[in-house]
C-alpha cells in the first residue's frame, strides 16, 4: 500500500494546481521515505512476537531501552541518532530534489508560501527563513503549515547541519555520504572508523550511547 500527499491540491483535474512546485513535493517525500524504507531493520523473536532491536544505525535492546537518548527541548545541537538518520535522509532526498529542479529549470515562485515551500523541498531555506515562517499572510490553513515547515527545519535539518560541523567541519559531504551508506547497510564500523581517526577511539559511542543502555529493568 502506498500513499503520496502534496499540499498543491488534487492532481486528477485537467489542469493541476501549481504542478512543478506539486513535483518536486512529491519527489522530496519519496525519495524521503525510499530511504526510511531502505535502512536495514533487525529483528528477534519475544516469545512469538517480532520485536526491532536495529533501524539503520539506532539500537534497541529487546527488553526496550534505547541506544540513544531524546536531545533536551530546544537545543540547537543533536547526539540522538533518530534526529541523525532522519537528517540525513531528508539532505539526501532535498539534494535529489534540488537537482531536479535545476536540470528542468524550476525556479523559485515570487510568492512567500510558493517561495518557503520551494526552499524547503529544496534544501535552500536560509536562517530568516524560519523565523518568518509563522508570519504569512495566506491564511490559516497557510499559516499552520508553514509553522511546521519551519518546526522540522529547526528540530531535525539544522540540528543535522550542526552535527556535520561540529564532527566533520569542512568534510560535512563526505560525512554525510557515510552515515547514508551505515543507515542503509546497518553497518557502522566503516563510518566509525572515519570519525575514530578524526576525533579518537570509541567516537561513535562516546557520541551516541546513553548510559541507560545496559542497566537493567526495574
Amino acid at each position: 500500500m502506498m500513499a503520496v500527499i502534496t499540499m498543491y491540491g488534487p492532481m486528477e483535474r485537467r489542469s493541476p494546481e501549481r504542478p512543478a512546485l506539486a513535483l518536486l513535493d512529491l519527489l522530496r517525500a519519496y525519495a524521503h521515505d525510499c530511504l526510511h524504507y531502505g535502512s536495514r531493520r533487525r529483528y528477534v523473536d519475544m516469545r512469538g512476537v517480532p520485536v526491532r532491536t536495529q533501524y539503520g544505525i539506532n539500537y534497541r535492546r529487546a527488553t526496550g531501552q534505547s541506544y540513544s537518548a531524546a536531545d533536551q527541548r530546544g537545543t540547537p545541537h543533536t547526539r540522538n541518532l533518530g534526529i541523525v538518520m532522519e537528517g540525513a535522509c531528508d539532505r539526501e532526498a532535498r539534494a535529489i530534489t534540488r537537482q531536479t529542479a535545476e536540470r528542468f529549470g524550476v525556479t523559485e515562485p515570487s510568492d512567500a508560501l510558493g517561495a518557503l515551500s520551494f526552499r524547503d523541498v529544496t534544501g535552500t531555506l536560509t536562517e530568516g527563513d524560519a523565523g518568518r515562517a509563522v508570519d504569512l499572510p495566506e491564511g490559516e490553513e497557510q499559516t499552520r503549515y508553514a509553522a511546521a515547515l519551519s518546526g522540522y527545519e529547526r528540530g531535525v535539518n539544522r540540528r543535522y547541519s550542526r552535527f556535520l560541523d561540529e564532527f566533520a567541519p569542512g568534510e560535512g559531504g563526505e560525512c554525510h555520504t557515510r552515515l547514508l551508506a551505515a543507515i542503509v547497510s546497518g553497518d557502522v564500523r566503516v563510518l566509525g572508523a572515519w570519525l575514530d581517526e578524526r576525533h579518537g577511539p570509541g567516537t561513535f559511542t562516546g557520541l551516541f550511547r546513553t548510559p541507560g543502555y545496559f542497566a537493567p529493568l526495574a
